[in-house]
């Protein structure tokens, strides 16, 4: 299980990477135009994802032994979403061996 959540992980960290800066290189993020940002589904779907970035945070926070630690992922989380949740996730999922349980990645150390 290990070894599939890190290929998962590695794949989705790859494809934001990708569709990230291919965004970035066709348009600047401060420049997307008011009809797009004033459209209900754009919202909702903002909304939407940075709900999952909280929910994603408390448990960084459960993991992080450090508060200082913790306010710098849920910095990074805020800021680059789904890049720096795949990026924490396979730090965890390297912290152990590819043959341990999941418990292992999910409860504090």
């Amino acid at each position: 299980m290990i070894s599939f959540l890190r290929a998962l992980f590695l794949l989705i960290l790859a494809a934001m990477l990708v569709v990230t800066v291919r965004a970035s290189l066709d348009t600047a993020i401060w420049a997307i135009p008011p009809m797009v940002t004033a459209d209900k589904w754009f919202q909702a779907t903002l909304a939407d994802a940075y709900f999952g970035f909280l929910t994603f945070f408390v448990w960084v926070a459960y993991k992080e032994n450090s508060f200082a630690r913790s306010a710098v992922w849920f910095i990074l989380i805020m800021l680059l979403g789904n890049i720096a949740m795949a990026s924490y996730a396979l730090i965890q999922l390297f912290k152990v061996d590819a043959s341990a349980p999941l418990r292992s990645v999910l409860v504090r150390s």
